[in-house]
C-alpha cells in the first residue's frame, strides 16, 4: 500500500517541498520524512484523497523543520504556483477573508498562504486543474469585491 502511494505521489510531494525550500537535498529529505510519517499513520488513514493526505503531512513536516531550524521560508512567487499575483497590504484582509464563503477562503489560503500550486490543489481535491483555476479566479474576485479593490 505505502509503496503504491510512494510511487504515485513522490513527485508531487517532493515538488511541493522543493518549491518551498529551494534546496533539492532538503526537499528529498523532507519528502522521505513525509513518507515515513505516512507509513506510521497509515492505520489511522480513512482512505480520503491520498494526494491531499500526503501533502498535508508534507506541509506539517516542513513546518516542523522550519520551527526546529528557527528560520522562515518565503512563499513561492504566484507565477511558480500557476496563480496570478495577489497583492494586498492591510489588516482588513482577515476580515474580508472571514466574510468569504468557506470554499473561497480555503482555496485562497491553500494557494496564497500555504503555497500549494494549482496542480497540487487539483490533486488534493480530485478536481481538474482548469476547474481549480476557474475557482481561484472566482475566489479572488469575491475577495476583491468584499475588500474593495479593483479586480479582473
Amino acid at each position: 500500500m505505502i509503496e503504491d502511494l510512494y510511487r504515485e505521489h513522490w513527485a508531487l510531494v517532493c515538488g511541493f517541498l522543493l518549491r518551498r525550500t529551494r534546496d533539492p537535498h532538503l526537499a528529498e529529505d523532507l519528502a522521505q520524512e513525509t513518507f515515513v510519517k505516512a507509513t506510521r499513520a497509515l492505520l489511522g488513514w480513512r482512505g480520503e484523497n491520498p494526494a491531499a493526505w500526503l501533502l498535508t503531512i508534507a506541509r506539517n513536516v516542513l513546518i516542523d523543520h522550519v520551527r526546529r531550524a528557527r528560520r522562515e521560508l518565503p512563499l513561492p512567487e504566484p507565477d511558480e504556483l500557476g496563480a496570478p499575483a495577489f497583492h494586498v497590504d492591510s489588516l482588513e484582509v482577515r476580515d474580508a477573508l472571514g466574510r468569504l464563503p468557506e470554499r473561497h477562503r480555503r482555496l485562497l489560503a491553500l494557494v496564497y498562504f500555504e503555497g500549494f500550486s494549482l496542480v497540487e490543489v487539483a490533486a488534493m481535491t480530485g478536481r481538474k486543474h482548469n476547474s481549480i483555476k476557474t475557482a481561484l479566479w472566482r475566489a479572488r474576485n469575491a475577495f476583491a469585491e468584499i475588500y474593495g479593490v479593483p479586480h479582473d
